[in-house]
């Protein structure tokens, strides 16, 4: 894979969990838990996503994802470069007002 295309942009994360019971709640309650603890943003209530400045750090957090999926519902990831991503097109209210979409967090350096 030319990992050269997937330098930086956002992890999303879609999913539908089964809510019909308290142990389904549960574990749809710890696995938001669980993605909001790992540094992703809800966008929406099942949509949520993370940056990720590097291909490696794109599979780090695909792997973390996979051990914390709940044993019911469909969740799905998909990798979004930072030119896709900006090209969003995020609308909000009514009437409809078009908003910016989230920005990758600065980096911080220490020398």
């Amino acid at each position: 894979m030319d990992t050269e295309k997937f330098k930086m942009g956002w992890l999303m994360v879609c999913f539908d969990l089964p809510v019909g019971t308290k142990k389904e709640r549960k574990n749809a309650t710890q696995f938001r838990k669980f993605l909001l603890d790992d540094g992703y943003d809800m966008i929406q209530f099942s949509v949520y996503a993370r940056p990720c400045v590097t291909f490696a750090r794109q599979e780090t957090h695909l792997r973390r994802l996979e051990l914390n999926v709940p044993p019911e519902g469909s969740v799905r990831a998909l990798f979004v470069t930072r030119a896709q991503w900006e090209r969003m097109y995020a609308i909000e209210g009514s009437p409809a007002e078009e908003i910016a979409p989230e920005r990758i967090p600065e980096q911080l350096q220490f020398w």
